[in-house]
């Protein structure tokens, strides 16, 4: 791709990095989250974020460090309305969370189960950060310079956080104000307060469970550096020149600010490049998604609708700063529809209607792919088609593969993952009006009069007549039949619907009859 296509957010952020940073042997990006419940969309939001730029780095020929921190070592504050075990978790607020135990059983902590649902999905979208894991980082000392830091200037810290609140939220000047935190070495709690510190190594601390004691930061496991302080620390420790962060820590004198101080006046690092990402929502479901509520939409409930790539497309084809909606209704067929678009033009297979909008098209689709660039346009058939070809097979999607003409081997496994999709959707997700299944029991509708004569006309007059004509064919003869009976046409359509599927409407007739085909037609109408 050629430097000047700057038509993509990613591929803007990549060049405002290399602008303000210089060339660099390695640029490192940075993304994280604390894994306090279910990763949610949300979070995703963050990391693809930075999966896009990092890409648009590399393609760029830039050496590029992605590095994804699981804040483990983090506070277990609250127990999420969706765990189970609720009483076994309550039995370890205030540990940190790599300390509690999972309540499914399954991995070796409460943190490690979140862990391993987020590092073992994120294949699938293409994305493979390198993974770094706080609670291991601060027990292994890593950090104990960056807390000795924090320590020595924590006047200067205390400074810098007050500076952008007002008088009623600054830390008093008489209050103490300590940077770093203790989880008790007997209670494993951070119910702690922090008596004193000599100046070289050792740190003082109370607990409210009665025990004290002075720890050497150097051979301490339980200190750690509060989250405002902790941040710029670690920008510094890991040289990071680019991390975004959510709309709630970009307010105004928000976490971000004060980060950028303590940044640049505590450890000395120009704090990195970022930029603001908004909330996402899900159709129908109200408020802001929230991991220690258990309001949750993860990454896997949306691949079981939505393609990888079409889930990569969603946040691809999208500012960050814009808040959206992910769908599981009826949206999702314009979705498909959408990205089928963007990959047409990129393909020019469909003609964008000016140079700029193919670029941006076809960057949009680049970064949608997982992997590498595939050799050919995936088989573009519309979302709703395969719906109807799926629920007319019985959810067989070999058997709807085998039916569709001048299919390539290098399309079937998207193919395949768009109908597994489609099928999910349609009987998880779809609206009822939606869902259908053709009769196949030998079971009638009860129709009489006209209603039965028509019925009969299409299966003794059109029917024979199908592999003759194409579909506007076929409709100009079912048109015919409600003339000839007598019937307004959507009467007709009811009547065949109710005899076909029990229902009084349905795909578009002439096409679905034609995916049905004439033998099975034949066999559902004998009965009348």
């Amino acid at each position: 791709m050629a430097n000047e296509n700057l038509s993509h957010w990613a591929d803007q952020t990549a060049e405002k990095i290399i602008r303000e940073r210089g060339d660099l042997d390695l640029y490192t990006c940075a993304s994280g989250i604390t894994p306090s419940g279910t990763v949610h969309i949300g979070n995703f939001r963050e990391i693809i974020s930075v999966d896009l730029v990092v890409r648009a780095l590399r393609a760029r020929g830039k050496n590029v460090r992605f590095i994804y921190s699981w804040d483990d070592y983090d506070v277990f504050r609250k127990v999420p309305a969706n765990m189970p075990n609720p009483e076994l978790l309550e039995k370890h607020l205030r540990f940190p969370i790599t300390m509690v135990p999972d309540p499914f059983g399954r991995d070796a902590s409460y943190a490690r189960h979140h862990e391993v649902d987020v590092e073992s999905v994120l294949p699938a979208v293409g994305i493979f950060p390198e993974f770094l894991y706080q609670s291991e980082r601060y027990r292994a000392h890593t950090y104990d310079g960056g807390m000795k830091t924090a320590l020595d200037n924590r006047a200067r810290i205390k400074d810098c956080l007050n500076r952008y609140r007002d008088d009623d939220h600054k830390i008093p000047e008489d209050e103490e104000y300590w940077p770093v935190s203790v989880f008790c070495d007997s209670c494993n709690r951070d119910t702690t307060t922090i008596k004193g510190w000599d100046g070289d190594w050792g740190l003082s601390y109370s607990c409210e469970c009665g025990f004290g004691d002075t720890v050497d930061l150097r051979k301490a496991k339980g200190v750690k550096l509060g989250w405002r302080v902790d941040w710029p620390m670690r920008w510094n420790h890991e040289k990071t020149v680019f991390e975004p962060a959510g709309k709630d820590h970009h307010s105004q004198g928000g976490s971000f600010d004060t980060a950028k101080l303590v940044s640049k006046e505590v450890f000395g690092w120009e704090p990195p490049i970022t930029f603001r990402y908004d909330f996402i929502g899900i159709k129908g479901t109200p408020g802001k998604m929230s991991s220690s509520k258990g309001k949750v939409v993860d990454l896997y409930d949306i691949l079981r609708v939505y393609q990888p790539e079409i889930a990569r497309y969603l946040f691809a084809g999208t500012r960050p700063n814009t808040e959206f909606v992910i769908s599981f209704d009826l949206d999702v067929i314009k979705i498909y529809e959408d990205y089928d678009k963007t990959e047409r033009i990129a393909w020019g297979v469909e003609t964008a209607k000016n140079d700029e909008t193919f670029r941006k098209e076809r960057r949009i689709w680049e970064l949608s792919q997982v992997g590498e660039l595939p050799a050919d346009i995936s088989y573009q058939i519309p979302f709703r088609h395969l719906c109807n070809l799926l629920q007319t097979n019985d959810g067989d999607i070999e058997a709807v593969i085998a039916s569709l003409p001048d299919v390539k081997a290098s399309q079937l496994g998207r193919l395949r993952a768009r109908a597994a999709c489609a099928w999910y959707w349609i009987t998880e997700c779809a609206p009822e009006d939606f869902r259908f299944a053709l009769r196949k029991d030998g079971s009638k509708a009860d129709l009489s009069g006209p209603a039965l004569e028509a019925v009969r006309a299409i299966r003794d007059g059109v029917v024979p007549k199908m592999d003759g004509v194409d579909e506007k064919g076929l409709s100009e003869l079912v048109y015919a039949v409600a003339t000839e009976c007598g019937l307004e046409a959507k009467a007709l359509f009811t009547a065949v619907y109710q005899a076909l599927i029990g229902k009084d409407q349905g795909p578009r007739l002439a096409n679905f009859m034609k995916i049905i085909g004439k033998d099975r037609l034949a066999s559902i109408l004998a009965p009348y």
